[in-house]
């Protein structure tokens, strides 16, 4: 994995449920520089939409999502 994607701090939500993925991915962001990365693991099926729209919303970028059986990893590098 290239330097550029490798996360500044992993968030583990597994287990958690909507809204707690979002409230925490979002108290974590805040504290990263800009062009850092946060790796998000979830469990929770409405977490892909929610990140998504939190992201775009807020003007960072999901520059990766995997989906293995029922659980996402997410990478989000913060924008502003």
């Amino acid at each position: 994995m290239p330097e550029t994607s490798k996360p500044k701090r992993t968030l583990d939500c597994m287990g958690l449920y909507c809204p707690i993925p979002l409230f925490q991915t979002r108290a974590e962001i805040d504290k990263l520089q800009v062009g850092e990365i946060l790796e998000v693991l979830s469990d929770d099926p409405a977490a892909e939409e929610d990140l998504k729209r939190f992201a775009k919303r807020t003007g960072h970028e999901i520059i990766r999502l995997e989906r293995k059986d029922d659980r996402l990893r997410f990478l989000i590098k913060k924008g502003k």
